[in-house]
């Protein structure tokens, strides 16, 4: 069973979807919409999941107004092979206000060379910002993000990452 919850922030409406065990989507800006349909056809609540649910969107919207860091709530990384279980798990030990690169990441998980496979978990990052790939960046550059180079920006912005 998961809960979903819609909520507002300065970037623009952004959405949950969480199971008992954590967060399992996370809808940015312009991917709400979607994450509205898919609530429309899930089944009964949990009271574990809707708790889930609402801490998330209560510390993302925090996280979006600059009163929040780091995150305490739960990622449901279940299903995911052991490579991008590792990505992820090294993504989240990259501090609020820093980056590091596609390849630099690749290296931290035993795969040098690694850079475009590293690109390829974070395009299909189903946790955004809980799991930080906008704080990946290309080595010459901004690199990818799902939500789009606009919000990339913005959301680097408000940590005060520079980009080098």
């Amino acid at each position: 069973m998961t809960a979903t919850r819609l909520f507002d922030t300065p970037f623009g409406r952004m959405g949950v979807t969480a199971s008992a065990r954590g967060v399992v989507r996370v809808a940015l800006p312009g991917q709400a919409d979607a994450l509205a349909d898919l609530a429309s056809r899930a089944g009964a609540d949990s009271r574990d999941a809707d708790a889930v649910a609402d801490r998330a969107a209560r510390e993302l919207a925090e996280y979006a107004a600059g009163r929040r860091r780091i995150f305490t709530v739960p990622v449901g990384l279940g299903g995911l092979t052991p490579f991008r279980r590792a990505v992820s798990q090294a993504l989240r030990q990259v501090p609020y206000g820093h980056t590091v690169t596609y390849g630099a990441l690749a290296g931290r998980v035993g795969r040098p060379g690694g850079a475009r496979a590293v690109g390829q978990v974070m395009a299909h990052n189903p946790v955004p910002i809980l799991v930080p790939c906008h704080r990946v960046v290309a080595a010459g550059g901004l690199g990818g993000f799902s939500g789009g180079a606009a919000l990339k920006r913005r959301l680097l912005a408000l940590e005060g990452a520079e980009l080098h």
